[in-house]
């Protein structure tokens, strides 16, 4: 189909841009395009078959959103890891998925509590061969097992859009701390079993903030070692009733 109009050209530039824009940034999230990989105009524009000029514009999108930046004599690349915006996204992330994952709790089914043991055995099998790219997936899977059935959709939107920053981030904790991989599973373990055991909310909501806050604690005690205590420091335990 010939596009004829200057209304057409913009919108059909416009789809090509966007096309390029969603096949970019998903590559940055699940970490093909790792930070500091250089983004080259005329080879993403090979593999999508369009012409460059929507590959600029789509990059240009993805420097206003912090995915990418350009610099002088290398080009566009996918943007490092901004660390302080990580911490604080784990933290909030911690807070709320605590707590959707405890009102969660009481609505989970046996057949969803399974597919979460799977999940977290099919992470377990990853640790002899581990690939964090897959880790991180089964992760996220595994989570989002727990918390989907929060009957607040405040509190879940929230979760969501932790999780959605966290993939923006492009940040694999388990890619160079591994040794967290396994406590994680460990931790995955004991949660399902408070939640089958009908344990109190605010145990199951505190051993999911504190599963969060292992995961950056780990990454604290590799960027800073001395302030990793006091940043990510666990929420205490309950008082016995």
């Amino acid at each position: 189909m010939t596009i004829s109009t200057g209304a057409q050209t913009t919108d059909a530039s416009l789809s090509k841009a966007q096309l390029a824009h969603q096949w970019i940034r998903e590559r940055i999230t699940d970490g093909s395009f790792s930070p500091g990989y250089r983004l080259v105009l005329g080879q993403i524009a090979r593999e999508l078959g369009v012409s460059t000029v929507p590959v600029r514009e789509a990059i240009r999108l993805l420097e206003a959103e912090g995915l990418v930046t350009f610099e002088r004599n290398i080009g566009a690349q996918v943007a490092m890891l901004d660390a302080t915006e990580y911490v604080y996204t784990m933290q909030t992330l911690g807070l709320v998925e605590g707590y959707a994952t405890a009102l969660s709790a009481p609505l989970m089914d046996a057949d969803t509590l399974e597919r979460a043991r799977l999940i977290n055995a099919e992470m377990a099998d990853c640790l002899d061969h581990f690939d964090p790219v897959s880790f991180t997936r089964l992760n996220r899977d595994f989570h989002s097992a727990l918390f989907e059935a929060c009957p607040n959709a405040h509190v879940l939107d929230l979760v969501h859009r932790g999780w959605s920053r966290l993939g923006t981030l492009r940040e694999s904790t388990f890619s160079f701390v591994p040794g967290r991989a396994q406590e994680s599973v460990a931790e995955h373990a004991a949660l399902l079993d408070l939640i089958e055991n009908g344990a109190d909310p605010l145990q199951v909501e505190l051993a999911a903030r504190n599963h969060r806050l292992g995961t950056l604690d780990a990454f604290l005690a590799r960027q800073h070692p001395a302030a990793a205590a006091s940043a990510a420091a666990p929420a205490p335990a309950p008082a016995p009733a």
